[in-house]
């Protein structure tokens, strides 16, 4: 796996916005002050979009590349793997969800470090002017919670219980959305898809380290197909 950094999202052309699962044709190069060995530098303005994987006959286009990463079955072997390999980004699928932990966050807007940071990545490449930038930081809404799945590995000395927060982008969105067609009862709803429908599909966390501070993991993305049967599994392990 890769990771492909940075995408003003908001701020490149409509028809380079790619969706989750969409095949992109770009520009990299190994990142210099990153050295993450995962760690790649893209070139917003060389994105040229591609096909996208659907999820037609229980996700088999996209489970075709997901059999094709290692997946741990528990936190510590990731941290081992880190320590030994300097492995930053990694597939995990937890035993079981415990709960969901809903935080106000310790600032409910962007610190000033924050906003520097940015508009760092806003102006990377000269893509964007600091006037341009500073808009689309100023319109950027700060989610004002922090959102923490606490779950179950398994270990030879028996389960271990973890918690990582949860920084998927669509966790945010879902939040907007919730807040949007619920107000202050965001959480139930908000709840109802994390907990409850993702808890009962087969699912997988991407992990992803901080670059200051490596041994800090963080649950970057959110990977929830339906739960295969085991007929389903074997055929795939024939090919």
């Amino acid at each position: 796996m890769r990771r492909l950094y940075p995408v003003p999202f908001r701020m490149i052309e409509e028809g380079q916005q790619f969706k989750k699962w969409q095949w992109i044709d770009v520009r990299i190069e190994k990142a210099n002050k990153d050295h993450r060995p995962e760690s790649h530098k893209l070139y917003v303005d060389t994105i040229a979009c591609g096909d996208v994987l659907d999820t037609k006959k229980g996700w088999a286009s996209r489970w075709e590349w997901l059999d094709k990463i290692q997946a741990f079955d528990g936190f510590d072997a990731i941290e081992s793997c880190r320590l030994s390999d300097g492995l930053s980004i990694a597939l995990l699928r937890p035993k079981r969800l415990i709960a969901l932990e809903i935080n106000k966050a310790r600032n409910q807007d962007w610190t000033e470090e924050e906003k520097e940071k940015l508009m760092r990545e806003q102006m990377q490449g000269n893509l964007f002017s600091e006037a341009e930038a500073t808009r689309q930081v100023r319109d950027l809404r700060k989610v004002p919670f922090d959102f923490y799945y606490r779950y179950v590995c398994d270990t030879p000395e028996g389960e271990k219980e973890h918690k990582h927060k949860i920084v998927d982008w669509e966790a945010g969105a879902l939040y907007w959305n919730c807040r949007r067609s619920h107000g202050v009862d965001w959480e139930v709803p908000f709840r109802a898809k994390l907990e409850e429908q993702l808890g009962g599909k087969d699912l997988m966390f991407l992990m992803g380290n901080q670059h200051r501070f490596q041994d800090q993991w963080l649950i970057i993305s959110l990977i929830y197909p339906p739960k295969r049967k085991p007929v389903e599994v074997r055929q795939v392990s024939l090919f």
